[in-house]
C-alpha cells in the first residue's frame, strides 16, 4: 500500500470516528431532552413517583453528556438540565452549582425555567438575598406564568430579608391562598397588627381546611412573637379545635414569649396545662412551670414543693414521664447530698460541691447552687475545694465579686485553683480535679431503690474525727449507698 493510500485511509477513519462521536453525542442530548419532556408530562398528569423516576434518569443522562463532551455547544444545556432535575427532586444543595451555568444558555423557556429553579433553590438553602437576584431578572418576562411566579417569589424574598412593607405592597392584590399567607406574614413582620387581624378574619371565614395554620403561626412567631400570640388567640376560638392541638399551640406560644414577656409566658403555660393536662402540650407546659419554680428557688428547702409535685406526677404516665423522673432524681440527690454535707460527715465538702453543681447545671437553679457553694465556705472553710466554691458563687452572683476577691486574697492565696486562674499549671490542681472526678464517678445514674429520708448524723468525738475515720472502713454514702474510699 502506497503512502497516499495510507493517508486516505487514516483520514477516512478520523472522519468516521468524528461522525460516530457526534452521533453518540446527539443521541445523548436527544434522549436527555426526551426524558425531560416525559418527566414534565408526568408532573402535569399528577404522577409524582413516575416523574421522580424520570428526573433521576435525566440527571444520569445529562451528566454523561456533559462529562463526555465538555466542550460541545450543548454542554451547558446538559449541565443546566442536570441541575433542573436535581431541583425537581429536592436536591437544592447540589443543584445550585449546575444551575448557575444558566447564563451560558441563550434566552428562552429553558433559561427562564432554570433561573426560577436557581432562585427557589437559593431560597431553600437560606440565601434569600441571592435568590432575589434571580427573581428580579424574570420580573419583566413575557410569559405570564413566569412573570407571576417571579413576582410572588420576589415578594417572598423581600419578606424573608426583612423588607415587610415592600413585600406587603406587592402581595396586596394576590388572589391565591399562598399569596394571602405571605401577605399575613408580611403584615405581622411589619407590626401592622390591625391589618393582620383583619386578614386573619377573612382567611378564617373562608373555612379553608387545607391552610397550614400551625406553619403560619411558627413563621410569624420567629418574626413577631406578639403577633403570633394574637393569631393563637384567634385560632383558639375556632370551633372543633382538638385539645391536643390547642394545648400544643398554647405551649409553643409560651416558649416564644419567654424571652420577651415572662408573665405572659407563664399565663400561656397555665392555659396549656388546663386545656389538655394529659396531652403532650399540656404535660410539657406543666413541667415547664415546675422548672420555672425550681429555677426561682432560693435554697434547698424551697425545692420541697417541686419535689412533692414531681412525686405525684410520677404516678401518671405522660410523654414527659422520663423527664419528670430525671428531675425528681436530681432534686432528691441535691437534697440528700445537702443534708449530708455538714462538717460532721466524711467527704461532706465533696457532697456539698456535688449538690451545688447538680443544682446549677441540671436543675438550672442558680440561687440554690449559690447557697450550697457558700455553705462550703461556712462549714468547710479549710477544704481545698473552698476556693473553687467561692469562684463558682461569684460567677452566679456578681454582687459577691468584691467580697469574694478579698476573701480569696486573704484566705486562699496559695490555692491551686487560684494558680489555675492565673494561668499556672500545678500538680495540686490536677490532683484536686481528679479527686472530684473520682467522687462524681461513684454517683450512679439513678438513686438506689429505697434511698429516702434524711441521713443519720454522725457525732464525732473530736473535730477531726471524720477525717481520721477514713482509715477505717468508710460508712455508706447516703447519696449512692456505696462505700466511698477517702
Amino acid at each position: 500500500m502506497n503512502l497516499r493510500a495510507v493517508y486516505r485511509r487514516s483520514a477516512i477513519l478520523a472522519v468516521t470516528a468524528v461522525l460516530l462521536s457526534d452521533c453518540a453525542y446527539y443521541n445523548g442530548m436527544y434522549n436527555t431532552n426526551r426524558l425531560v419532556r416525559s418527566a414534565r408530562k408526568a408532573e402535569r398528569d399528577g404522577k409524582p413517583f413516575e416523574a421522580s423516576n424520570l428526573w433521576g434518569q435525566v440527571i444520569v443522562r445529562a451528566e454523561s453528556v456533559a462529562v463526555r463532551h465538555p466542550h460541545s455547544k450543548y454542554a451547558a444545556q446538559a449541565t443546566v438540565l442536570r441541575g433542573l432535575a436535581m431541583s425537581r427532586l429536592g436536591q437544592c444543595a447540589t443543584a445550585v452549582e449546575p444551575l448557575s451555568q444558566v447564563n451560558l444558555l441563550p434566552p428562552g423557556d429553558l433559561a427562564e425555567e432554570a433561573i426560577l429553579a436557581l432562585g427557589r433553590c437559593r431560597m431553600e438553602t437560606g440565601d434569600a438575598a441571592s435568590a432575589d437576584l434571580a427573581f428580579r431578572e424574570l420580573m419583566d418576562s413575557k410569559d405570564a406564568v413566569v412573570h407571576e411566579e417571579a413576582r410572588f417569589q420576589h415578594a417572598r424574598a423581600l419578606r424573608m430579608t426583612g423588607n415587610y412593607d415592600e413585600a406587603a405592597a406587592l402581595l396586596q392584590d394576590g388572589k391565591t391562598p399562598r399569596a394571602n399567607d405571605e401577605l399575613l406574614l408580611a403584615l405581622a413582620g411589619a407590626g401592622r397588627d390591625s391589618a393582620a387581624d383583619s386578614l386573619t378574619t377573612v382567611l378564617l371565614a373562608t373555612g379553608d381546611t387545607t391552610r397550614k395554620w400551625d406553619s403560619l403561626v411558627a413563621i410569624v412567631g420567629r418574626e413577631n412573637p406578639t403577633s403570633a400570640g394574637r393569631l393563637v388567640d384567634r385560632l383558639s376560638t375556632q370551633p372543633g379545635v382538638a385539645p391536643p392541638v390547642l394545648s400544643r399551640r398554647l405551649y409553643e406560644d409560651g416558649l416564644r414569649l419567654e424571652a420577651i414577656d415572662s408573665a405572659r409566658a407563664v399565663a400561656r403555660f397555665k392555659e396549656a396545662a388546663r386545656s389538655g393536662p394529659v396531652t403532650e402540650g399540656g404535660a410539657r407546659a406543666f413541667l415547664r412551670l415546675i422548672r420555672r419554680d425550681i429555677g426561682a428557688a432560693s435554697d434547698v428547702e424551697a425545692l420541697a414543693p417541686a419535689a412533692d409535685t414531681l412525686r405525684l406526677l410520677l404516678s401518671k404516665r405522660t410523654v414527659t414521664s422520663p423527664e419528670v423522673a430525671d428531675l425528681f432524681t436530681a432534686i432528691t440527690r441535691v437534697r440528700i447530698a445537702a443534708d449530708s454535707g455538714g462538717a460532721n460527715f466524711p467527704l461532706g465538702d465533696l457532697r456539698l460541691f456535688f449538690a451545688a453543681e447538680l443544682a446549677r447545671d441540671t436543675l438550672a437553679a442558680p440561687r440554690v447552687a449559690g447557697s450550697l457553694f457558700r455553705r462550703i465556705l461556712l462549714e468547710w472553710p479549710t477544704s481545698p475545694y473552698a476556693p473553687k466554691a467561692l469562684l463558682a458563687a461569684e460567677m452566679i452572683d456578681s454582687t459577691w465579686a468584691d467580697s469574694a476577691q478579698a476573701l480569696l486574697a486573704e484566705r486562699y492565696a496559695d490555692s491551686p485553683y487560684l494558680a489555675a486562674v492565673r494561668g499556672e499549671s500545678t500538680d495540686g490542681y490536677r490532683a484536686l480535679e481528679d479527686s472530684l472526678l473520682r467522687f462524681a464517678a461513684t454517683i450512679p445514674a439513678t438513686p438506689r431503690p429505697g434511698a429516702r429520708g434524711r441521713p443519720v448524723r454522725v457525732q464525732p468525738d473530736e473535730p477531726d474525727a471524720p477525717r481520721r475515720r477514713a482509715r477505717q472502713p468508710p460508712p455508706p454514702d447516703p447519696v449512692t449507698g456505696r462505700r466511698v474510699e477517702q
